[in-house]
């Protein structure tokens, strides 16, 4: 722990509640993956992509560096901004423009990525907090 648990803030705490949301949803979702790697490669496929098995594996695996990443703080504002073009990636691939017709959900699902790349974003630029970070990576703040 960086900070004493005497001058911790409220800000303090809640980027740490914030840095754990954004590891869980990875966690979750390589949770998933693993636990049926054909059923995400088939749905890799469905999308259009080459090699889904493969993709499928690599994806858990970029998914499991982004948790510990978020988790641990370190390289925190790089795995965020990853996560970031990550996440909009998905959201075209997955949920883009040519699915929304007869299917208000999946323009849903396509807004619901900008409004985590936005949470992604702020958190890009303010790090990982006093709290549990390691506080490790390749860019600085100015």
């Amino acid at each position: 722990m960086n900070a004493s648990p005497a001058k911790l803030t409220w800000m303090d705490i809640a980027i740490l509640v914030a840095r754990l949301i954004f590891a869980a949803i990875f966690v979750m979702a390589t949770a998933f993956k693993f636990a049926d790697i054909n059923g995400t490669a088939g749905y890799i496929a469905s999308a259009g992509f080459p090699f889904p098995v493969l993709l499928a594996w690599l994806a858990a695996f970029f998914e499991v560096a982004l948790a510990v990443c978020l988790l641990s703080g370190a390289y925190f504002t790089e795995a965020a901004l990853l996560t970031g073009a990550y996440v909009i990636f998905l959201a075209f691939a997955f949920h883009g423009p040519a699915l929304w017709e007869g299917n208000q959900a999946e323009f849903g699902f396509f807004i619901d990525h900008f409004t985590f790349m936005a949470g992604l974003l702020y958190a890009a630029v303010h790090g990982p907090g006093r709290l549990w970070a390691l506080r490790h990576g390749i860019l600085q703040r100015a």
